[in-house]
């Protein structure tokens, strides 16, 4: 088999579609450990929250597999590579060769070791199994106490508060989404969230989960010494990179799968995107595990390109979440909470709770390297990009920028160029 991808999601769709810009006829096989077709995670969230019905998870038709040649291998699981004999084997008894492999298994969900979590009514909720058990439950469900507020957290906890239970959630750090917000922009988060009635406890976290003598839920002891009563808990701290296949088939990890800039493993003929991939971090050139979902695709679409005989570097991965909390948007992108005590590093921000809005720009070195937007989030793509590309914010650009006005015209002339001309060749 010309190309193998171990994994089903939207690194393998990047990867397929990145092949078939440079090879149109080998065939590609996935393999995927799930029965369904490829769906996008981010929305299992608005599936539990009753806002979408299954038909609309999966990220492309079966249309789009019959026209780029790809055989699916669905509901079953790698269990080993060999990278000599340039094969994996399957659980259905299958060695399949390749020519080419792709490592794209995502990550799994991290579940610390809390007395009581093993046995029912605990769940993660990072993959379509886990909503699906959570909405076969909900009539049943009258309070539940979510552990984490980070993204997966706080949807879980929206998608089962929608659905008419009583939710708590819990997270140990002073704030939610502690990576990607700062205390004002939590705090509006927060504020909103406690006024449509759903409850947020920074600061605590779960003790012990409590359960009477046949094994049955009772509630969560807390680290502060609370106790709240509840029918399930949701564990959703993160996920960890699913790279165990490759380190048993001796390929090199670290936090995720090592990769060069063409995603290579190293192994011969392996390469590794998504979840699992430790890659290139645009802002600071180091190899960090950043699992984006857009970071994910692009990856899969530079791993297909090389291992179909291009040779394109990988840019980089990007930090930012995209989050509503009951019709208050946020986004925030980069580097938001530099430093403590570095002085080259400059931030401005501004802050309108009657409004609920709020603006924080960090600069560094006279670069634009990341932002937060609550409320009113208009101009997050011109941001995006001058955080992106890098570019050079002189001073008078910079003025105009922390007044809320980025615009296309500071790009620089050979940057705008290339952008909006590419290939285009100037006359003499």
């Amino acid at each position: 088999m010309k190309y193998v991808i171990i994994g089903n999601g939207i690194a393998s769709i990047g990867a397929i579609e990145g092949i078939r810009k440079v090879d149109t006829e080998n065939e590609i096989l996935v393999i995927g450990a799930e029965d369904a077709p490829a769906y996008g995670r981010p929305l299992i969230s608005y599936l539990l929250a009753g806002k979408i019905g299954p038909d609309r998870l999966a990220l492309r038709p079966q249309e789009f597999y019959e026209k780029s040649n790809v055989s699916l291998m669905l509901g079953t699981r790698v269990e080993s590579i060999d990278t000599k004999a340039k094969t994996v084997a399957t659980d259905k008894g299958e060695t399949v060769p390749y020519e080419n492999l792709l490592v794209a298994t995502g990550g799994n969900p991290f579940t610390p070791p809390i007395p009581g979590s093993d046995g029912t009514d605990v769940y993660n909720f990072t993959n379509l199994e886990h909503a699906q058990t959570l909405i076969s439950k909900a009539k049943e469900i009258k309070r539940a106490v979510v552990i984490g507020g980070g993204l997966i957290g706080l949807k879980a906890g929206e998608s089962l508060f929608d659905r008419g239970v009583d939710v708590t959630i819990l997270e140990l750090s002073p704030r939610i989404l502690s990576l990607a917000f700062d205390e004002n922009a939590a705090s509006l988060a927060g504020a909103r969230l406690a006024e449509v009635g759903l409850n947020v406890r920074c600061g605590v976290s779960a003790k012990e989960i409590q359960r009477d003598h046949d094994g049955n839920l009772k509630g969560v002891h807390l680290t502060d010494g609370d106790f709240l009563q509840c029918d399930v808990v949701v564990i959703a701290i993160g996920v960890v990179p699913n790279y165990n296949l490759a380190k048993e088939a001796g390929i090199a990890v670290d936090r995720g799968i090592k990769v060069d800039e063409h995603m290579r493993a190293d192994a011969d003929g392996v390469f590794a995107a998504g979840d699992v991939a430790q890659a290139k971090d645009l802002l600071f050139g180091e190899d960090r595990v950043i699992p984006i979902w857009t970071n994910a695709y692009n990856q899969g679409f530079c791993a297909g390109k090389n291992m179909a005989g291009e040779a394109i570097p990988f840019t980089g991965s990007l930090a930012m979440n995209s989050i509503s909390f009951y019709g208050l948007p946020t986004i925030s992108v980069g580097t938001v909470n530099p430093p403590e005590g570095d002085d080259s590093y400059e931030i401005a921000a501004s802050l309108d709770e009657k409004k609920k809005s709020y603006r924080k720009l960090v600069f560094h070195n006279d670069r634009l390297v990341g932002y937060v937007l609550v409320g009113d989030i208009d101009m997050a793509g011109m941001y995006t990009a001058f955080v992106k590309f890098q570019m050079a914010v002189p001073e008078e650009a910079k003025k105009q920028i922390l007044v809320g006005g980025p615009d296309v015209l500071m790009w620089p002339d050979d940057f705008f160029k290339e952008t909006w001309n590419p290939g285009v060749v100037e006359p003499d």
